[in-house]
Formats: structure tokens, C-alpha cells, sequence
């Protein structure tokens, strides 16, 4: 199965933090499962670093292969599919994450309630 990590999950991953749920954590951790790490997710992680609204060691480009996973690149088709979404959520890292999971078929890893709520995509509760 192929997963593509919302940005709370990958830095969930990255801390070993104890709010990442046990089955979604067993599903990353399967080698059978290939994990995907959206490059929206890094940027997203960059710009909370930098205003300080969260905090993460080293880079989180580095710390995606670090962990084993894939880095998913930002096509333009994809920008314009997130734009386009049918959603009134305004996040652009969601939207893009988002539309990223529905183009590429992939298994959306989130806690993230109005993402659950859009529909249209795999989902596993990371919570």
C-alpha cells in the first residue's frame, strides 16, 4: 500500500511521539507499505519552524529519507487540482496534500478531521 504521511503524522514519526495511533503506526512501519512525505509537508514544517509554531530538529528534507520514506515532488497538475478542489478549506498544504493523495492513488495517513471529511481518497486514522 502506498501512503502518503499529512504533515502532523510525519513529524508525529520523526519525535516517536506517543500521539500517533497504533495502527497507523504499524502501517508505516510495515515494510510492505511504501510511505510518501509530500514536499508541501516540508515547506509547511519550515514556515511553522521559522514563526515558531513548531519545532523540529535538523531539516525535514534530510529527515524524509532519513526515515525511509519517499519525498513526493509538486507537479504543476497537482497545484491546479488543489486549487480547483470543491472544498472551502482555505490550508494550501492541505488542498495540495490532499490532491496529491487523489492523483497519485494513494492512502491518505491524517487526524485531520476536515480532511476526513472531504471524501474522494483513501484514509487511515493516524490518531
Amino acid at each position: 500500500m502506498d501512503l502518503l504521511l499529512d504533515t502532523h503524522v510525519f513529524v508525529w514519526w520523526d519525535s516517536n511521539s506517543a500521539r500517533l495511533g497504533g495502527p497507523a503506526r504499524a502501517a508505516i512501519a510495515d515494510p510492505a507499505n511504501r510511505i510518501f512525505v509530500s514536499a508541501a509537508s516540508i515547506w509547511e514544517i519550515a514556515i511553522k519552524r521559522r514563526i515558531g509554531k513548531l519545532a523540529f530538529d535538523g531539516s525535514a528534507a534530510r529527515a524524509v529519507g532519513g526515515n525511509g520514506f519517499v519525498e513526493v515532488p509538486i507537479s504543476g497538475v497537482e497545484a491546479e487540482a488543489a486549487g480547483a478542489l470543491d472544498w472551502t478549506h482555505s490550508d494550501p498544504f492541505d488542498r495540495l496534500i490532499l490532491a496529491q493523495a487523489k492523483a497519485r492513488a494513494m492512502t491518505l495517513v491524517t487526524v485531520d478531521p476536515a480532511m476526513r471529511a472531504h471524501g474522494g481518497v483513501a484514509l487511515l486514522e493516524a490518531g
